[in-house]
């Protein structure tokens, strides 16, 4: 601890770190997720209901913390409400930062070598050992779908029956093109494919247990690039963020003897400074896992974490229908769709841009499902409709939820034209919305204009909860809305 401190420049020491993994115990790690700003607790809610495992908030905003066995790592990156993902080193909670730049940064090229990288480094391995085999069974999944589109185009084909071809002869290739997928004994059809899928995954994952994470850097042949991303946070600092990941990122190179590459690197160490609190992570995510859904972009699309968090917000239960009036590029309807498979999702736009792009969306999502193990895909429970959403065309009352990204007035529509939209938008949703237990839950950045709306129609709806949020580097507000008994009247002219 005395040690730790003074690489801190004499603060209050780090946080306690996970006990070094002793051998046939199983390797823990302590993971740092980033998420949507304003939906830590729902993070954290997903966390200890999907892996058991407490989160720790941070100060910073859009970050917990969690503790989970190595093993654990496929079901984090599963999360639906995580951005990013990495393994923390060390976190220290007070560290006390020289006053002069030189002897700051002097500090952090120091702290260095008194991290404990060792089972971080592990779980880095691990984790992208998973990945390396999660492309091989992607691969394999599309070489599958292709085989059997082949074996579909060679049946229609024999179908034809050609004149010198008899019927028995074509009945028995027929047969034979279909016996691999039946058991012989039973004759019952097999989801051999779709088990062997998980029965690989696991083992996988068991095997790079037993055999040790840290074997493919054993038989290392080649070193490995790495960078140093610094994210800063403070007004009491006397360097700057490029200053610290340069200065740090020297002193990583120096202690590893790895090379240094900005764009083609191995490993992203991580050095998130925010005030006091500073903590060293290595990351375990390439890109945003909110980049899950979406094949065709429009001018606002949102991400699919924050939908899952709206989602989650409005607490969807089996059978309700859900109805994003507003859909977009159908972030919102795709993510609950593929999270609350038992609920049934309506998406709608009046722009028929916005509706092809969702319906597209909607195919590549279904491509993704035909293209796994399992031979036949379910399908969605979502349909997509081009429609007015001051008239929709739904009957009074049939709607459990209403969940919608609302136009912020910025790059679609404009903050005049929302002056007129929004109480209009209220009273529909009103209509369609079933009294007493309906919920909406409406994101926006024009709080003016949807307070006013929204005091207005005080009678149809009631404010539950709002959320604040960060979007795009704007300050906008999720709104939780409950429906009252009182009925909704005709639309009519507020102003």
């Amino acid at each position: 601890m005395a040690e730790t401190a003074a690489a801190g420049g004499g603060g209050q020491g780090p946080a306690p770190a996970p006990a070094p993994c002793e051998e046939g115990a199983e390797l823990a790690a302590v993971i740092g997720a980033t998420v949507p700003t304003g939906f830590e607790l729902t993070a954290a809610e997903e966390v200890q209901e999907k892996l058991g495992s407490a989160s720790r908030i941070s100060r910073d905003r859009g970050k917990i913390y969690f503790e989970v066995p190595a093993g654990s790592l496929p079901q984090v990156h599963r999360l639906r409400s995580v951005d990013n993902l990495f393994v923390v080193v060390q976190e220290f909670k007070d560290y006390q930062f020289k006053a002069s730049k030189e002897d700051a940064l002097k500090d952090l090229e120091d702290l260095v070598k008194k991290l404990p990288w060792s089972n971080p480094l592990k779980v880095w391995e691990l984790n992208n050992s998973l990945k390396k085999r999660k492309s091989r069974r992607k691969k394999l999944s599309a070489q599958r779908a292709a085989s059997r589109e082949k074996l579909q185009e060679e049946g229609e084909q024999q179908g034809s029956e050609p004149k010198g071809t008899s019927r028995e002869e074509a009945s028995a290739q027929s047969s034979a093109s279909v016996e691999p997928t039946h058991d012989r004994d039973t004759g019952e059809p097999q989801a051999a494919e779709a088990q062997n899928g998980e029965e690989e995954q696991e083992e996988d994952a068991e095997e790079e247990l037993q055999e040790g994470p840290g074997s493919e850097a054993k038989a290392g042949t080649r070193v490995l690039k790495f960078r140093v991303t610094c994210n800063r946070a403070g007004d009491k600092h006397s360097f700057t963020s490029n200053e610290a990941a340069r200065d740090f990122g020297g002193a990583v190179q120096e202690h590893f003897q790895w090379k240094a590459d900005m764009t083609n690197f191995d490993v992203e160490v991580l050095l998130n400074i925010h005030n006091s609190e500073v903590v060293v992570g290595i990351a375990l995510t390439e890109e945003s896992l909110h980049r899950r859904n979406i094949t065709h972009f429009g001018p606002t699309t949102l991400r699919s974490t924050l939908a899952y968090g709206m989602l989650r917000l409005c607490d969807p239960q089996p059978t309700d229908i859900i109805v994003d009036p507003m859909c977009g590029t159908g972030a919102i309807p795709i993510e609950g769709a593929t999270e609350w498979p038992s609920c049934y999702h309506i998406a709608g736009d009046n722009s028929p841009q916005a509706v092809k792009r969702a319906a597209n969306n909607i195919c590549s999502l279904l491509r993704k499902q035909e293209s796994k193990e399992s031979s036949t895909a379910p399908g969605i429970a979502l349909d997509i409709i081009q429609w007015d959403i001051c008239n929709l065309p739904l009957r009074t009352g049939c709607v459990d939820i209403v969940v919608s990204d609302m136009p912020f007035g910025k790059r679609i529509g404009s903050k005049k034209k929302n002056w007129d939209l929004y109480p209009a938008c209220l009273l529909e949703m009103g209509r369609i919305c079933t009294p007493g237990t309906g919920r909406a839950v409406l994101l926006t950045q024009d709080k003016k204009c949807f307070a006013k709306a929204l005091s207005r129609l005080g009678h149809i709806w009631r404010k539950g909860q709002t959320v604040w949020v960060n979007v795009g580097g704007l300050h906008a507000a999720v709104y939780l809305l409950r429906r009252t008994w009182e009925r909704a009247e005709e639309r009519r002219a507020f102003w």
